[in-house]
């Protein structure tokens, strides 16, 4: 017996075929999450349709998932943009904080400017700095050996450390009581909504269009393709004379000035100063984005906001069903031990792939035997 299997859809399967392990990590923590909701005894319908209420069921959910996405797309790109290379950075909460840090500080040593331009200034204070940190980790790795994965985390601890002691101490706005942070940003330096009937600051657009900038570079560019070559197999990147330690460099820069950026934008649109309330936990969120996008920058705008809404829908839950504020947490950890089980996966995945693209080659390749 044979199937005639159109060119078409096999072509669409080579291309679906990437988002699998996504798909059944998802469909693995709904089924554990039920589980988790039946054994407390909370309605998991009910749960589930609040989940959906407080993220998108109206249009302050919607103001608030994307609130929340805004700054995760961008530290996503912190973890995505190395992953080309084949690093596994996850220090991204270090560079956010350290970029809104000294965003929130350019405006007090340079003279008044016109907002445009200093808008601009802090958004390169703030790249400069996040990218010369996650910069460290590469350098370490490709100087002195040092894991990138543990060295971006133990640089995170310092970055925290270091912000925490700036912006008690020497940094502090002396008017700042309870709670330490710098001197607050002139009204003229915030960075506004994008309209009047929808509360979103521009930061969002600015993800938008950095993912979008990214997967010009990754999927269509020369350096892009460099960068998957040194990712796929250092050896041969070194043997056809790429110069490994500069790529590599260049894309821990990247992803740390993206996640600087999303620090200058939590300054200037939300907080209005640096404080304590930028260690939000948007830098760990942004990894499982990263992992849930396969680092792919477009689609890491698409998990961005799923996730976002996910986070939005806390309070909800904790209000209408009585569970902590953090379930939505345990349901983000289960979320990524399920992509970290998938990933297995990931080699049958390239197999099946190549497998489809050349049945969508010719309509006479795309006959299946069974038998």
């Amino acid at each position: 017996m044979s199937i005639r299997i159109p060119p078409v859809a096999a072509r669409g399967l080579a291309l679906g075929l990437p988002a699998l392990p996504t798909v059944l990590a998802v469909a693995t923590t709904v089924l554990l999450f039920s589980v988790f909701l039946w054994a407390r005894e909370i309605p998991v319908l009910e749960a589930g349709a609040l989940i959906y209420q407080g993220a998108f069921g109206s249009t302050f959910s919607w103001e608030n998932t994307l609130l929340r996405a805004a700054p995760l797309m961008l530290t996503a790109l912190c973890v995505a943009l190395p992953a080309r290379a084949g690093l596994i950075i996850i220090g991204g909460e270090g560079a956010l904080v350290l970029g809104g840090l000294a965003a929130a500080v350019t405006p007090l040593w340079l003279p008044a400017l016109p907002a445009s331009l200093m808008w601009v200034a802090m958004a390169a204070a703030a790249m400069a700095v996040g990218g010369f940190w996650i910069g460290l980790s590469g350098w370490m790795r490709q100087r002195r050996g040092v894991n990138e994965t543990i060295g971006s985390l133990l640089l995170s601890y310092i970055a925290l450390a270091v912000f925490r002691h700036l912006v008690e101490g020497p940094l502090r706005d002396p008017a700042s009581l309870n709670k330490p942070s710098t001197a607050p940003l002139p009204d003229a330096y915030s960075v506004g909504v994008i309209s009047d009937t929808f509360y979103v600051h521009w930061g969002l657009v600015a993800g938008v269009v950095v993912c979008a900038l990214a997967h010009v570079l990754v999927r269509h560019s020369v350096s892009g393709f460099a960068f998957s070559i040194v990712g796929g197999n250092v050896r041969a990147a070194r043997m056809i004379g790429l110069p490994v330690n500069r790529l590599v460099l260049v894309t821990c820069v990247l992803g740390g000035a993206a996640a600087g950026l999303a620090g200058m934008f939590e300054v200037a649109a939300v907080q209005g100063s640096a404080n304590a309330a930028l260690i939000a936990g948007y830098g760990t969120s942004g990894i499982l984005v990263a992992f849930a996008a396969r680092h792919n920058p477009l689609a890491i705008i698409v998990c961005a906001i799923l996730l976002g809404g996910v986070e939005a829908s806390g309070s909800l839950l904790q209000r209408r069903l009585g569970l902590p504020d953090a379930t939505t947490l345990i349901l983000e950890g289960v979320l990524f031990v399920n992509l970290l089980a998938w990933e297995a996966l990931n080699g049958r995945v390239l197999h099946w792939r190549i497998h489809w693209r050349e049945r969508g080659r010719t309509p006479a390749e795309g006959v299946v035997q069974h038998g």
